[in-house]
């Protein structure tokens, strides 16, 4: 998957389409991500300005949803499904294996709707269901 660089002009374009929309914090930096690759330290007081909001607020948004990243993601994004169905049938255990595997590739993940196949896992933005560490592994690039 391929991002377009950061830079304040493309993140206000991006902005400009959610102007009119309710709760525009939390889509504005999930459309900021999807853009970028991740989300800016800058962004955090650009968003604040534009839709004026505190930086307080916006940070805390931020931080809050785990999903959001705040560096440029590697090649390989990973994250295990660490809600409590996917929690009811290994997805800890499966976590710590791919983390000792991959490293900073992995993150938590907080449910993929994708409970009855549990563990779940994504790779690169593709569910995986009854998820093991060799199908995590064919997954990535």
């Amino acid at each position: 998957m391929s991002f377009a660089p950061w830079s304040k002009d493309a993140a206000l374009v991006v902005l400009a389409t959610l102007r009119d929309e309710e709760g525009p914090v939390l889509l504005a930096l999930q459309a900021l991500q999807r853009e970028f690759g991740y989300v800016d330290k800058e962004a955090v007081g650009l968003v604040a300005d534009y839709f004026n909001k505190s930086r307080a607020d916006v940070h805390g948004v931020l931080t809050f949803y785990h999903d959001l990243l705040t560096s440029a993601p590697g090649d390989n994004q990973i994250s295990v499904c660490v809600a409590e169905a996917c929690q009811a049938v290994g997805s800890r255990d499966l976590e710590k294996q791919v983390k000792a595997k991959f490293g900073d590739e992995v993150h938590d993940g907080y449910c993929y709707g994708n409970c009855a196949l549990g563990p779940s896992a994504m790779v690169n933005g593709c569910i995986i269901g009854r998820a093991s560490l060799d199908k995590i592994a064919k997954a990535r690039r």
